[in-house]
C-alpha cells in the first residue's frame, strides 16, 4: 500500500469508542502507538546528541575547552523557547500536519549542523534543532488526544518511554557514530531518519476531530499562565516534575566524572553503556500509566517517590560497585518515568481542549528542573565529590515525597478518566 491509500485511510485507524458524554474518542492502534514513541524517541535525541561530541567539535571548531559547553546552552535555551512559543499551536492547528511539517523542519536544520562549514552556521542550525525537537511534546499531546479516555494513562506511558529512552541512548549512538564515521554522521544519519520518520506519520496518522481554540497567537500563550491560575492539579503536578527531573539530571549530568576518573576509569563506550540499565527502568514504568487509568494516580506517585528516595542508597556506592550502581539506575529510572507518566495522564484529563498547552506549560518545569541538576550536580562534585551529589540528590527526592504526603492530606480533585 502506498502512501497515498495510507493517506486516504488514515480516518479507519482507530476504532471508535463512545466516551461519557457521548462524544467519539479513538484506540490508537499498537503499531501506531509504537511509531509515537520512536518518533519521539528520534526528536528528543537530537538535544542530546552533542553532549559526547563536545571534544570532536571543539577539536573541528576551534573552540576552546571552557567555551565549548555553549552548545548545550545553546539547544537547551532554544529547547525551553520552543515549549512556550511552538507547543501551544497544537491546540490551535491541525496536529498532525503541525508535527509532521516541525519533522520536516528538524531534518532541514540538522542537514545543516552535520555540513556546517563554520561556528556562526553549526550554532544556528543547533539553535534550530533545539527548538523544534519539542515536536515530541506535541506527539505526546497527540497521541493522548487521539486515545480512547479509559486508554490515555496506558497510551502516554508508552510513548513517553520513547521520550526517556531516546534521552538515554542519545549518547550511546551518538559515541559510537562518531568513532565509526565522524561527529557530522551523527546528525546527518539524523535527518535521514528524521525525515523517514516525518514521511510515515503524514501517511498513518489520522486527523484529530478534537474542536480547535480561536484564539489568537498571543493569547494563546497567556493562556498558558492562566492555565496555572485556573488548575491547581497542573500547580502541582509541575513542582513534581521539576522535583523528579531535577534528580534525573543530577544522575545523568554529573555520572560521567566519577565513571571517567581513577579508580574506574572507564571509557565512553563503558559509560554510555548505563544509558541501558536506565531504558529497562523507564520500559518498566510504561505501566503507570495503566494504574493512573484506574484512578490510582496518587498512590502511584507516592510508591513511585519512595522508591525514587530509595534509589540514591545504591548509587551512592557507585565508586565502589558498579553493580550496585546499575540496581539504582533502575530504580531511579523507574521511579521518574511513573511519576512523569502518571503527571501528564493526570493533567490531560483535567481540559481536553488545551492539552498541547498543559504540555507546554507543564514541560517548562521539567526544563528547569533538568538545568538545576545539572548545574547543581557538576558544582557539587567539583566541591565535595560524589556524596555530595547524591546527597543533594536524595535531598531534592525527599522533597518530592513530602510535597506528595501534603497533597495526600490536602487533596484536588483529580481528573478521571472520561472525564
Amino acid at each position: 500500500m502506498d502512501c497515498m491509500e495510507k493517506l486516504a485511510k488514515r480516518e479507519a485507524v482507530a476504532t471508535d469508542h463512545p466516551t461519557a458524554d457521548g462524544t467519539v474518542a479513538s484506540a490508537l492502534p499498537r503499531q501506531v502507538t509504537l511509531l509515537f514513541s520512536v518518533a519521539c524517541g528520534l526528536a528528543v535525541s537530537n538535544v542530546y546528541y552533542a553532549q559526547p561530541l563536545l571534544d570532536s567539535l571543539a577539536s573541528e571548531f576551534g573552540i576552546s575547552h571552557s567555551w565549548i559547553g555553549i552548545v548545550i546552552t545553546v539547544t537547551q535555551v532554544c529547547y525551553a523557547l520552543g515549549l512556550f512559543l511552538l507547543v501551544p499551536l497544537g491546540d490551535a492547528w491541525n496536529q498532525r500536519l503541525l508535527i509532521a511539517g516541525m519533522m520536516f523542519l528538524s531534518a532541514a536544520a540538522l542537514l545543516v549542523v552535520g555540513l556546517a562549514p563554520a561556528i556562526p552556521v553549526l550554532f544556528t542550525g543547533l539553535a534550530v534543532v533545539g527548538m523544534l525537537a519539542v515536536v515530541t511534546q506535541v506527539l505526546v499531546s497527540y497521541a493522548s488526544t487521539l486515545a480512547a479516555p479509559l486508554e490515555r494513562g496506558r497510551i502516554v506511558g508508552a510513548v513517553t518511554s520513547g521520550v526517556v529512552i531516546g534521552i538515554l541512548l542519545a549518547r550511546t549512538f551518538a559515541g559510537i557514530l562518531t568513532d565509526l564515521l565522524g561527529w557530522r554522521f551523527v546528525y546527518l544519519v539524523s535527518a535521514v531518519l528524521m525525515l523517514v520518520t516525518a514521511v510515515a506519520l503524514l501517511c498513518v496518522l489520522p486527523s484529530s476531530k478534537e474542536k480547535r481554540t480561536g484564539l489568537p497567537y498571543l493569547l494563546l500563550l497567556r493562556s498558558i499562565i492562566e492555565l496555572f491560575v485556573q488548575e491547581r492539579i497542573l500547580r502541582i503536578r509541575a513542582v513534581f516534575a521539576f522535583l523528579i527531573f531535577t534528580a534525573f539530571s543530577t544522575l545523568w549530568t554529573s555520572l560521567v566524572l566519577p565513571l571517567s576518573s581513577a579508580p574506574l576509569s572507564l571509557s565512553h563506550t563503558a559509560i554510555g553503556a548505563f544509558g541501558l540499565a536506565g531504558a529497562v527502568g523507564a520500559v518498566a514504568a510504561a505501566g503507570a500509566g495503566r494504574l493512573a487509568d484506574r484512578g490510582l494516580g496518587q498512590r502511584t506517585t507516592g510508591i513511585a517517590l519512595l522508591f525514587l528516595l530509595v534509589s540514591w542508597l545504591p548509587i551512592t556506592f557507585t565508586e565502589s560497585s558498579l553493580a550496585a550502581l546499575a540496581v539504582g539506575i533502575v530504580i531511579l529510572d523507574m521511579a521518574v518515568q511513573a511519576v512523569h507518566v502518571t503527571n501528564q495522564s493526570l493533567i490531560f484529563a483535567v481540559r481536553p481542549e488545551a492539552r498541547s498547552r498543559l504540555t507546554a506549560g507543564y514541560m517548562i518545569f521539567y526544563s528547569i528542573g533538568s538545568s538545576t541538576g545539572a548545574i547543581a550536580s557538576t558544582n557539587l562534585y567539583a566541591y565535595a565529590g560524589w556524596d555530595a551529589v547524591c546527597l543533594f540528590g536524595a535531598t531534592v527526592s525527599a522533597a518530592a515525597l513530602l510535597l506528595w504526603v501534603w497533597t495526600r492530606r490536602n487533596p484536588s480533585p483529580e481528573a478521571t478518566p472520561g472525564k
